[in-house]
């Protein structure tokens, strides 16, 4: 797993299963309403052998039939008792399982979605997802129908082994010598197959990552022809997985064979002294079946508990799984006392001397000493080479990142010393990778502002450019875009993109060359759009292309982390080499647009 995460204890104890109550807490009453059918149910079951014995003892012993009916009533009634609390406790544990499973995803979820980029440049996003499923499933059974069995085979085996002592003191005591010989290696294989389960998780998370992996970028997979290279791949993860599952189904096995077999050894051993007793006239047979019976409860009761505590010990370890992912704590989190920003919102920026490493490349900088005051509703476009950090300056003011000297200001607030939504509530982003959800067009747009009436969302796509082919589309606004917009080309997702930015209305918009995936006509559509998104706005825009950066107020250009040079486009032409080669080289409209 990621560095982020802490390293996981080797689990002896079932204490990761403690977590589990603060999520049973607020159903506490229909958890004692499902113990108390149990405890029903079990009482019932418990009396079957006692209305048993004296159909024998005092029924077909003295062949009075009035008796015998009696006491097959009496066991036909405690059946049905039996019957109807049991399906009971069966439906309250299976709820209480299916709650808890919910609220536990639903929180973890909460917490993951809220973690910085740093989190997520160390972790795969297949390890969240596997956890989030395949761990919170174990944690799922053990919380539900499993408890319900590990209980009530708890209860019986207690129950049971009271009514054996009640019905023979002296049997009873052998029984209870021989059980620390068969809990032992109990013991000891179980804590073998807690590790196994653990192992097992780690690999189904692996084959997951792998796939997620795989699948996002299935055209470059297809286009370089790597199916058969990640099939080995996947192929090896999934044996690997198949391995430990066997090696776990194993200890498993072996721990069902170990407890069946010692508990039914002990309890014939205990039964073979029972019938001798019967012969010497020491015991009644009545009393013998009645022993009898109990002593099967004792054995399905122990033999149940040894295959429910491989469960629990798989859920043990799915739960400490669970528990790093809750306990991971984000690296941008709100002050103690977050300061609000003014209104109305201003869009006035100022980087004071701002210099930042990112975690994983913390040997190379980023940004150096980083000072720039951008008035609001100025136009300002970033430029430079690869690895300037032009894309650097959008992730601080986003607060995906903190710096680790200066400060950045929005409106006069210190963004650190506010809550990370209200500094990127400020913000419109129209990256040059768009992203866009498995949704409709019109659900895809309302992220910018999910209030947004239909009317509010088509007039942004209208003025986006995007209304045009959103109504060609087979059902309009209502049409699914497909995972990551692949019914869409590039063009369309970019206006969509410009179109949820509008929508948000921010003060404070950034955009990664917002046009670059355009064709001309597309782009002099999506231009205009632009120009009247920008107006009273503060735009900062990381530049590509000759046009954008000639609209601009100021034009900065960056190398190396550090502003190098700030001017208009003639101004840097004459006086600053650098950007005089850039846009020779990398602005393709050159030419065109200053002949």
């Amino acid at each position: 797993m990621a560095e982020t995460l802490p390293d996981r204890p080797k689990g002896r104890s079932l204490g990761p299963l403690r977590e589990l109550w603060p999520y049973l807490r607020p159903y506490r009453a229909r958890l004692l309403y499902a113990l108390l059918a149990l405890l029903v149910a079990s009482g019932a079951m418990l009396v079957l052998p006692i209305a048993f014995r004296d159909v024998i003892d005092k029924g077909m012993a003295v062949q009075d039939r009035a008796t015998i009916d009696l006491y097959f009533a009496a066991f036909l009634g405690a059946a049905a008792v039996f019957g109807m609390f049991a399906a009971l406790r069966f439906y309250l544990v299976t709820w209480l399982g299916e709650r808890v499973v919910a609220d536990l995803r639903a929180h973890i979820y909460r917490r993951v979605i809220r973690m910085d980029p740093t989190f997520f440049e160390v972790t795969r996003t297949g390890e969240v997802l596997s956890r989030l499923t395949t761990d919170t499933t174990l944690v799922q059974a053990i919380a539900g129908v499993n408890l319900s069995i590990a209980l009530r085979s708890l209860i019986q085996l207690v129950g049971a082994l009271a009514m054996l002592i009640a019905t023979s003191p002296s049997l009873a005591g052998m029984i209870l010598l021989l059980i620390p010989l068969v809990i032992a290696p109990l013991l000891v294989v179980g804590r073998k197959l807690r590790k196994l389960s653990r192992q097992t998780q780690d690999r189904i998370a692996d084959t997951s990552g792998l796939a997620g992996e795989t699948l996002n970028a299935i055209q470059t997979v297809q286009a370089f022809t790597l199916e058969a290279l990640h099939s080995d791949r996947y192929g090896t993860a999934v044996e690997q997985s198949f391995d430990i599952a066997i090696k776990r189904t194993r200890a498993r096995a072996l721990l069902t064979a170990l407890g069946t077999m010692m508990v039914a050894g002990a309890i014939t051993f205990v039964l073979w002294q029972g019938a001798h007793r019967v012969l010497a006239g020491e015991m009644s047979a009545g009393e013998l079946s009645q022993f009898l019976i109990y002593a099967v409860y004792v054995t399905i009761a122990a033999a149940s508990l040894s295959e429910m505590w491989g469960e629990v010990q798989r859920a043990a370890g799915a739960m400490e799984r669970l528990i790093e992912l809750r306990n991971a704590e984000p690296a941008i989190v709100a002050p103690p006392a977050p300061q609000s920003f003014p209104t109305p919102a201003l869009g006035h920026i100022r980087f004071e001397n701002v210099s930042f490493r990112y975690p994983s490349r913390p040997d190379q900088s980023a940004l150096s000493a980083f000072d720039i005051d951008i008035k609001p509703g100025e136009n300002i476009a970033f430029v430079g080479p690869s690895g300037a950090g032009k894309s650097t300056t959008f992730q601080l003011l986003l607060r995906f990142y903190d710096p680790q000297a200066g400060r950045i200001l929005i409106d006069g607030v210190d963004i650190c010393a506010a809550r990370p939504e209200a500094v990127r509530a400020h913000i419109g982003l129209v990256p040059q990778e768009t992203v866009l959800f498995g949704a409709s067009a019109r659900e895809n747009i309302r992220y910018g502002r999910p209030d947004a009436s239909n009317a509010q969302i088509e007039a942004a796509a209208v003025a986006a450019g995007a209304d045009s082919f959103i109504r060609q589309l087979p059902e309009g606004y209502d049409t699914f875009l497909g995972e990551r917009g692949t019914r869409l080309s590039g063009g369309q997702r970019q206006r969509i993109a410009i179109a949820r930015a509008l929508l948000k209305d921010p003060s404070i918009l950034l955009l990664d060359e917002a046009t670059s995936s355009l064709d001309a006509e597309s782009e002099r559509v999506v231009q205009d759009a632009l120009e009247r998104l920008m107006e009273n706005r503060t735009t900062i825009i990381v530049a590509h292309r000759l046009a954008t950066i000639l609209k601009a107020d100021r034009i900065v250009v960056l190398d190396h982390g550090r502003i190098v040079a700030i001017g208009t486009h003639a101004e840097l032409l004459e006086n600053n080499p650098l950007y005089a080669r850039l846009a020779a080289l990398q602005f393709a409209d050159f030419t065109t647009e200053t002949a």
